[in-house]
């Protein structure tokens, strides 16, 4: 079998952790499959890059200078727990010094600035993979599996020019992931490629956004027409629900791409919704699997969905930090153009809308966003919208979360919608907005927070999910 194997920043979080993937790996080579691993960069990296960036900014070249030696000091570490060979420590070492090197110079430059570009701070931020890479390579080669590390860009993964949010161009991405990694995997190296970056066709590093290297390991996969991509994260696998929410929440053993997607939009952590794309498109199954548990067989994407009797309800999810504004006035009913108007602004103002749902009345328009960015959408709609005649009123509340309720069986069942308000009914909630799409994978509304929790664990014990 031909799989790629991501690994996140809590699999790699020190050497003896990189030493149990390293394990991991060599059992599915052991086995004759042929792997392409991907990795991130060490747990919390990435965090404290976006917390240089931001002390280079306001010129803080102390702080820039204990950072390269706390992160440099860190990374010798945990070259040193994880590879014995003196041989290839010594060349590991001398590539992170390269790199920290590197770092450093970017790193004054923006002192020196005060500011920062998009295309400078994506350079920054692929410094985590670049140098985790490298010592997961050389932990490999330590063991005697043959292995190289490049970057995503190395491996062939071009993208547009949207920095901090690149999207891959996916054909000629194909050609040159075929063209460079097929001819090392004929040869029994196993690459290591850096999760989350990739490059533009100029050459310029990119970074995927969240979840990138789940993104990554995808884009290789579709690439590479392998046969499964394995996700390893700290956890079993997709939950029920969230098991900090309701402690009898269990690991999902089937999902189709749709459901995953559904669950993934809507607060589950574990995979981000985008990273699946390349994936479900090709029918290529995705498994997530617990770096720490590794002989549970987690949770297995597929593109068909399964539906056993009885089982309407896959999961239940939960997104708080969120906030819902509510748009309304006599003047909109029957009015051409209003629902574009309003959205219009929020995408001219880079305001996510994450749910909308509106009355039959065209009175009024109630929609989720970002709680951080209420402010900003309200003001934007403020201005442009009243004292025109169409809208009387913009109501914000930012004490609000949004539950979803997914399962293909729901599709075509009579009475699920009435047994999830019920459920929530009897523990005394009151929805505030309600939201299903034309799939009827999915059933979302919104309560206030704090009964966000109870609404979920009412829901769960509804279905009997636990």
């Amino acid at each position: 079998m031909k799989k790629i194997m991501k690994f996140g920043g809590t699999s790699i979080a020190d050497g003896e952790k990189i030493k149990h993937v390293v394990k991991l790996i060599q059992e599915e080579v052991k086995l004759g499959n042929t792997i392409v691993v991907v990795v991130s960069a060490l747990a919390g990296i990435t965090d404290s890059l976006i917390q240089a960036i931001d002390k280079a900014k306001l010129s803080d070249f102390q702080f820039i200078k204990e950072f390269h030696e706390s992160l440099s000091k860190r990374h010798y570490e945990v070259a040193k727990t994880a590879i014995s060979d003196e041989k290839i420590l010594s060349d590991v070492i001398k590539e992170l010094n390269q790199k920290l090197s590197d770092l450093d110079k970017i790193l004054t430059g923006i002192a020196y600035l005060g500011e920062v570009t998009p295309r400078s701070y994506d350079y920054v931020l692929s410094f985590g993979e670049r140098l985790s890479a490298p010592i997961v390579s050389g932990a490999l080669n330590d063991v005697g599996i043959k292995s190289k590390s490049l970057t995503g860009g190395e491996a062939g993964i071009v993208t547009d020019s949207c920095f901090g949010e690149a999207r891959p161009l996916m054909s000629i991405t194909t050609q040159q992931v075929k063209e460079r990694l097929e001819p090392l995997l004929k040869r029994g190296i196993v690459p290591v490629v850096t999760g989350f970056i990739a490059c533009t066709p100029e050459g310029y590093i990119t970074t995927l956004g969240r979840g990138g290297s789940d993104y990554t390991a995808t884009i290789l996969g579709a690439a590479l027409d392998v046969d499964e991509v394995w996700i390893w994260s700290d956890v079993d696998g997709l939950m029920t629900a969230d098991p900090k929410i309701e402690p009898k929440a269990k690991t999902i053993e089937t999902i189709s791409f749709s459901e995953a997607i559904e669950i993934a939009y809507f607060g589950a952590k574990v995979i981000h919704p985008r990273a699946l794309e390349p994936t479900a498109e090709k029918g290529i199954p995705v498994r997530i699997k617990n770096t720490f548990n590794p002989k549970n067989p987690g949770t297995l994407i597929i593109k068909e969905q399964r539906i056993k009797e009885g089982d309407i309800v896959k999961a239940i999810t939960i997104i708080k930090n969120v906030a819902a504004i509510t748009v309304s006035g006599a003047g909109m009913v029957g009015a051409l153009g209003v629902a574009a108007k309003v959205f219009g602004i929020l995408g001219e103002n880079n305001i996510n809308v994450l749910m909308i749902s509106q009355s039959s009345s065209e009175a009024n328009i109630s929609f989720i966003v970002p709680r951080a960015m209420l402010e900003k959408a309200v003001n934007a709609l403020e201005l442009s919208l009243l004292g025109g005649g169409l809208i009387k009123e913009i109501i914000p509340e930012s004490d609000v979360c949004v539950i979803a309720v997914v399962g293909a069986g729901m599709k075509g069942t009579p009475g699920v919608a009435a047994r999830v308000f019920q459920a929530v009914a009897r523990e005394g909630i009151n929805i505030m907005m309600i939201a299903q799409g034309s799939s009827e994978l999915n059933i979302s509304f919104v309560v206030k927070e704090k009964d966000g929790d109870k609404a979920v664990r009412a829901i769960h014990r509804e279905f009997n999910l636990g």
